[in-house]
């Protein structure tokens, strides 16, 4: 993993909601007695990021943030996506239009520092990219028929061509019998850790939804259908465990037990 370039000068927004179906309160889940929120923050504190910030929904989270000398803002709580809670933060930390944010999701306690600081140094490189993200060899074939598991093609300067639920890029002879292994060159699986330049991000809420993007229910889709170009960076690593469930809690919990 590759952070040598990694910019400094780029902020990281933490976004974090009490509301989760399937894990209550998850942004306050404890793991190894800090709040799973905090982890993430501790995280991100290890990047080349000038400031780490949790953009919370709750004043509880904030509260949470503060005890652990972790800087946190509260925004609204009637966003539709992530993506309009971090546009908020922006204009309440008063960023410029060219400065760049990296979105670190809130339920990733395990992420790596470099990983960030990847993703941020793409929109350095790339100026035509409004936003960039991250992914990695799939090398699992139930990740591949998963639509649980996001995948990503990409043309030859490593942008995004299109982003599925679906088995991408579709192996025409060799699945003619059925998914039964995998295509080569490996699929590519999406790590949805995401770098945006703040004058886009913006805009971004404003634009309309694409059919594309109510179809697949992945909110990038709306960048692509409008043009906006997705710089993708390739990781050798797998990101570390999310919790989505009790089941990842316990996970990370396990983990964290092991490597303090």
């Amino acid at each position: 993993m590759t952070t040598a370039s990694a910019p400094t000068g780029f902020t990281v927004v933490i976004p974090a909601r009490m509301a989760s179906s399937r894990l209550p309160n998850k942004p306050l889940a404890d793991i190894a007695g800090l709040p799973m929120v905090v982890r993430v923050a501790q995280r991100a504190l290890l990047s080349h990021a000038s400031q780490v910030v949790v953009a919370a929904d709750d004043e509880r989270i904030v509260q949470a943030c503060q005890a652990h000398g972790v800087r946190a803002l509260l925004t609204r709580q009637d966003h539709v996506s992530g993506s309009d809670r971090l546009a908020e933060a922006c204009q309440l930390l008063g960023l410029p239009d060219d400065a760049v944010v990296v979105n670190v999701q809130g339920d990733e306690p395990l992420i790596h520092p470099g990983l960030i600081n990847d993703v941020a140094s793409l929109l350095a490189q790339r100026p035509e990219a409004s936003m960039s993200t991250a992914a990695h060899a799939i090398a699992h074939l139930e990740e591949f028929i998963n639509p649980n598991v996001v995948k990503v093609v990409l043309d030859a300067r490593q942008m995004a061509l299109y982003f599925s639920r679906a088995p991408i890029a579709w192996w025409r002879d060799g699945f003619a019998q059925g998914i039964t292994t995998l295509p080569s060159p490996s699929p590519l699986r999406h790590v949805g850790l995401y770098g945006y330049r703040v004058g886009f991000l913006r805009e971004f809420p404003k634009l309309a939804q694409a059919p594309i993007e109510v179809t697949e229910s992945l909110e990038q889709l709306r960048a692509m259908w409008h043009g906006h170009r997705i710089a993708v960076h390739i990781t050798d690593h797998s990101p570390g465990p999310g919790v989505d469930t009790p089941e990842d809690l316990e996970r990370v919990r396990a983990w964290v037990a092991q490597h303090p």
